[in-house]
């Protein structure tokens, strides 16, 4: 699709706007890119707090617990300002429009391709809630929007890769983002090269599949490729890759990132359970064996990379033996942290009609049994760099005279500092482990 020409397009003295984003890294990137957008067509930016004349809530729609926050934050957007105007795009607006479109106070709903032309529905005078959701299945291609910041961080997320076909029982998401898709990597590099001309000392390539990348292509690519043409073509001092799942870490891009000087040493692996009959029944495509041969791979290759797995709890039919099964393979694997969801069940996908659904409070008991393991995984990791120099990214923000900074293998750090560090690469060393970060001096 073209982006709209902002030339034309006409905004009322002093209308402000409000964002409010939830879920993936992907969202975040189309947030921010509206977000320019507006802002170049002249809008103010302001906090949902403040009441803007216009609300954009960019919905997630992975568990139905966000559909219902996503809900609220239409409610609270009329709370602030009910005079507001509000737009509803995102995940939830692509698979269920009419459940949005009949919330109070809602004028425009859009899916999640129809975000590129946001400007022009907001210069349509509808008086009736508009809705404007295509068939996002069948989409080919990703059209990369110009971007050149990420107001509010330190590190910049760029979108080289969209939708998912990998079905698996509990996921909405082909649905909600279409086939998997790869932007040019030409696009991909000049958005970066801007990115790196703002000042952005990291970028994060994300995606909702990014380990698939290219292969749509024309001709072929893949993210190794494309990693490597990064490193090449661009000044980027950082970059950090997104979320890869388990059967595409391949030995080529393992060894490009341990050869790289510019990528991060820093893994999101989804395993979503450590039991081969779980994950028979959530339809992964590997079982427990292959996955614990990828992680001591990794672990030889990269041996200081920080390693974070996904996993869900209370999947339909999930015994306790299953679930000790799941926590005692995760304690045996040389992992630093975790990011544990418990299962909820989400109305569309073949998991919400299995029977044997596992209670809430089950679920939920075992996500904090495994929530304590990483404590305990990510509290060794990062331990072991003590008194050693590293280099962090300021973000934005400091609690108790403390800035924070994560590094180039993930490790949370706190070190005295103010804010004219923020988005400035410095250099500190770990003193002591506070809790759950590591208490830091400047070097």
């Amino acid at each position: 699709m073209t982006p709209p020409d902002k030339d034309n397009i006409r905004v009322p003295t002093s209308q402000t706007v409000s964002f409010a984003t939830l879920g993936c890294k992907t969202n975040q990137f189309e947030s921010a890119a509206m977000q320019e957008a507006l802002q170049d067509a002249g809008y103010k930016i302001v906090r949902f707090e403040d009441g803007a004349d216009l609300v954009i809530v960019n919905t997630c729609t992975v568990t139905g617990a966000t559909d219902a926050q996503s809900r609220n934050l239409v409610r609270r957007a009329r709370r602030v300002n009910a005079g507001c105007r509000v737009v509803v795009t995102g995940c939830y607006a692509q698979v269920d429009p009419d459940t949005l479109r009949d919330l109070p106070g809602v004028n425009l709903v859009i899916g999640n391709e129809e975000k590129q032309r946001l400007l022009d529905f907001l210069q349509q005078d509808h008086q009736s809630t508009l809705v404007e959701v295509s068939d996002i299945r069948q989409e080919e291609s990703v059209c990369l929007p110009p971007l050149t910041s990420f107001a509010g961080r330190s590190r910049a997320f760029v979108q080289v890769q969209n939708g998912c076909d990998a079905f698996c029982s509990y996921c909405i998401i082909p649905y909600a983002r279409g086939s998997s898709r790869s932007a040019e990597e030409n696009e991909i590099l000049v958005q970066i090269n801007g990115l790196v001309e703002s000042g952005f000392w990291e970028i994060v390539l994300t995606g909702i599949h990014i380990g698939g990348y290219g292969v749509d292509l024309s001709p072929g690519s893949s993210l190794n490729q494309l990693v490597k043409r990064i490193e090449s073509e661009s000044a980027i001092h950082r970059l950090r890759l997104g979320s890869i799942e388990p059967t595409e870490l391949t030995d080529e891009l393992l060894k490009t990132i341990a050869t790289s000087m510019i990528v991060c040493p820093h893994l999101h692996i989804p395993l979503q359970a450590g039991n081969d009959l779980v994950l028979q029944r959530m339809g992964r495509t590997y079982n427990q064996d292959f996955f614990l041969r990828l992680i001591k791979k990794v672990r030889a290759v990269l041996p200081d990379a920080a390693i974070c797995l996904d996993v869900i709890t209370g999947f339909p039919g999930e015994t306790d033996r299953e679930f000790d099964d799941t926590y005692d393979f995760i304690a045996s694997l040389p992992i630093t942290d975790l990011h544990v969801f418990p299962y909820s069940k989400r109305p569309g996908t073949p998991a919400a009609a299995m029977s044997d659904q596992v209670p809430g409070n089950v679920s939920k008991a075992r996500a904090e049994k495994l929530r304590s393991l990483a404590k305990i995984k990510y509290e060794r990791f990062a331990e072991g760099f003590i008194n050693q120099e590293l280099e962090v990214i300021v973000e934005t923000g400091a609690r108790k005279g403390l800035m924070k900074g994560f590094s180039r293998n993930y490790l949370d750090l706190r070190f005295p500092g103010d804010q004219s560090l923020v988005g400035q690469c410095v250099k500190v060393k770990p003193v002591a482990w506070d809790d759950h970060f590591l208490r830091a001096e400047r070097v």
